[in-house]
């Protein structure tokens, strides 16, 4: 599209365009408003994630006293090999003593210094015959599971509240959307196995119930008695299950 541009002499010399003026510059406001809507747009997507690698690497130093949203960079004249290096999920874990019947093994920033700010991180989680990982949500992360062995029911929740659900066997995949409250359970009779990654070195966890019944302070009883149309003693109760042990 050609744009004329008039000259001093031409707006003085025929006010008549003025108006035509007026309304292109609003147009033309309008079309720059849009533009900064989608910008931001893109970048608010482009930031919901861990930032960018501004090095080649930049290993957690976790002795650093500074704060900073993530974990400060060790020099890189003391970086190894090891920084890079985890054999934790090589190892076998047998969920014997857990009431869940779920051993998780986590491979992130504090298993491998190397993965701050690589935006990514691994876990490996281990079923007894109904087992079960309880209702929660990453705040950080978007995770895909893959059945290393055995069945699972899997399932998540939308903020619409529909229930999102499906059975996974070994050799498949399932995604739980970034921050939305989902859950794994073993119905079958023999153990399983998964290996979840996540799109963040750091995803963060948050348990549904033992967030709003073993909370320090503690969640007020009127507060859960109202939330969830039971009693105080119910409430009560169920928070005895989640006192902290001596």
């Amino acid at each position: 599209m050609h744009i004329y541009r008039y000259t001093n002499e031409e707006a003085t010399n025929h006010p008549h365009i003025y108006p035509v003026l007026f309304d292109s510059f609003i147009k033309g406001m309008e079309l720059l408003f849009v533009y900064l809507i989608i910008l931001a747009t893109i970048s608010g997507d482009t930031l919901a994630s861990d930032p960018d690698l501004l090095q080649d690497v930049c290993v957690a130093d976790f002795a650093s006293g500074t704060k900073v949203n993530g974990i400060p960079c060790k020099d890189a004249t003391n970086i190894t090999a090891a920084d890079f290096f985890f054999d934790g999920l090589a190892k076998a874990a047998v969920p014997n003593n857990n009431p869940f019947g779920v051993v998780l093994t986590a491979a992130f920033v504090n298993q491998i210094p190397g993965l701050n700010t690589m935006g990514l991180s691994l876990a490996r989680a281990y079923f007894a015959p109904g087992g079960l990982v309880t209702p929660h949500t990453h705040p950080r992360a978007t995770e895909m599971v893959f059945v290393l062995e055995g069945i699972l029911d899997v399932s998540f929740i939308t903020t619409s509240n529909v229930l999102v659900s499906k059975t996974v066997k070994k050799g498949e995949v399932f995604v739980f959307p970034r921050a939305l409250v989902h859950f794994l359970k073993n119905n079958s009779d023999k153990p399983a196995a998964v290996l979840a990654a996540f799109n963040s070195q750091s995803p963060g966890v948050q348990s549904v119930v033992p967030s709003l019944f073993g909370a320090t302070p503690a969640v007020p009883d009127d507060v859960l008695t109202i939330a969830f149309q039971t009693s105080t003693e119910e409430v009560q109760k169920i928070k005895s299950n989640f006192a902290p042990k001596n």
